[in-house]
């Protein structure tokens, strides 16, 4: 009994896990950036040569750090679809 129960945790933990590399929403992405990042920053900012994000991590903190100045209240997933959507079009990171 007690096997079975530690098992049947397992599995339920395993499904219930967010997949590693969960496609984001693009779409999703492009629609809060274009209404509430396009007030500070216009697509100058992203392809600038001396910008100052050189990797994904550094991109997702960033799109977190003005989600939290503008007091945005964005979810997790939000946040992964802006970082997503901007890495797409602008950045590239592997």
């Amino acid at each position: 009994m007690k096997r079975t129960l530690i098992t049947t945790s397992l599995v339920l933990a395993a499904v219930a896990a967010p997949a590693p590399g969960l496609a984001a929403d693009i779409g999703h992405g492009r629609q809060l950036q274009q209404k509430n990042c396009m007030g500070c920053h216009d697509d100058s900012v992203y392809t600038r040569q001396d910008r100052k994000i050189s990797t994904l991590d550094g991109l997702q903190k960033q799109v977190q750090r003005c989600e939290l100045t503008l007091g945005l209240k964005w979810f997790d997933e939000d946040v992964d679809d802006v970082a997503a959507y901007l890495n797409d079009s602008y950045y590239r990171f592997p």
